[in-house]
């Protein structure tokens, strides 16, 4: 089978014919029907996450079919089509694990990182890790849900927004793409942030409903009662404290971000709570799943053949693609 594989050093993937991986236990083998391209990939290739293999596959929002299970296999049947997400994997019997918090585990295992992810035609899964999918969506546009929108979920959440209320969105991409959607059909103002000069970005959040778009450098002229942050840049999170109102919760989205830098203590002043988020448990992708049931989302994707898995790292990169990128193997 091909694959776009990753070697520990290199900052570019380089295709490789692989055999097929063969299932053990609770794994299933999946014939990868489409792979989004996360900015945590983008992060992998860059080298801002170190490797923690010598050669991985990355990719972890996989759209799959079941070819085969193994010995333990038995959630999922043969030729039905399933997600694999982020997590891989968690050791069950930590301390986190043992307080539903396995996202924070100290063992745990991340698709495209610790073991071979979806880029590629087929690959392996924990079938205890993976999530059914509405058929609502077709194989490309669910892809982005698998991370962009379980991780954005999981910021929503955590920044405790309801009602009628004033969201702010830092940087919008695949996650944001997805979080405005849900926010407005919930009734939330959205206010999404892009970077100085970017207008394509700006009209591509009204389209999706904010109700202001601008440059991260200003704002709404109005406070925002939360903030989530999923640009990587750390100078954007005393703009968003500044942004923010008394009481209000800033989250960090993202794996990886920028330095932070020094900022005055008046702008956490007031109660305002910065937190991140570390990756997602499986109870936040069945809530979430339940959820955009109630409130459909429309993912807007960009796809690529698995072979232009670089070019789709570069246009990631390079901001170029609204909404979310997805290979089609």
């Amino acid at each position: 089978m091909l694959a776009m594989t990753l070697h520990a050093g290199e900052h570019a993937l380089a295709a490789a014919n692989q055999p097929l991986p063969e299932p053990h236990a609770h794994e299933l083998r999946l014939k990868v029907l489409a792979c989004g391209v996360c900015r945590t990939d983008l992060h992998i290739v860059d080298g801002d996450l170190p490797p923690r293999q010598p050669l991985i596959v990355p990719g972890h929002e996989v759209v799959g079919r079941v070819m085969a299970r193994g010995a333990l296999a038995d959630r999922f049947q043969m030729g039905q089509r399933v997600g694999v997400g982020w997590l891989g994997g968690s050791c069950g019997h930590c301390a986190y694990c043992a307080s539903e918090r396995e996202n924070l585990c100290d063992t745990p295992v991340f698709t495209g990182y610790d073991r071979d992810g979806g880029f590629a035609h087929y690959v392996t899964a924990d079938e205890r890790y993976c999530f059914a999918l509405p058929d609502a969506y077709d194989d490309v546009h669910a892809a982005p849900l698998l991370c962009a929108g379980l991780i954005g979920y999981r910021a929503y959440r955590l920044s405790g927004i309801q009602g009628a209320q004033r969201l702010g969105l830092y940087g919008f991409g695949a996650a944001a793409h997805i979080i405005c959607q849900l926010a407005v059909a919930q009734g939330q103002q959205v206010c999404a942030f892009v970077r100085p000069g970017d207008r394509q970005s700006a009209r591509f959040a009204l389209q999706l409903g904010a109700s202001w778009a601008g440059d991260s450098d200003t704002g709404p002229g109005t406070e925002l009662d939360a903030a989530l942050i999923f640009a990587p840049v750390g100078a954007l999170l005393p703009a968003a404290l500044r942004a923010t109102r008394k009481g209000s919760v800033v989250v960090c989205a993202g794996i990886h971000m920028s330095d932070i830098p020094a900022f005055p203590y008046r702008l956490l002043w007031g109660e305002r709570v910065v937190r991140s988020v570390a990756n997602l448990t499986r109870a936040d992708g069945e809530a979430f799943f339940s959820l955009i049931a109630r409130h459909p989302v429309k993912t807007h994707v960009e796809t690529f053949s698995l072979a232009q898995a670089n070019e789709a790292i570069t246009a990631l990169r390079s901001g170029r693609i609204d909404g979310a990128a997805v290979l089609v193997p």
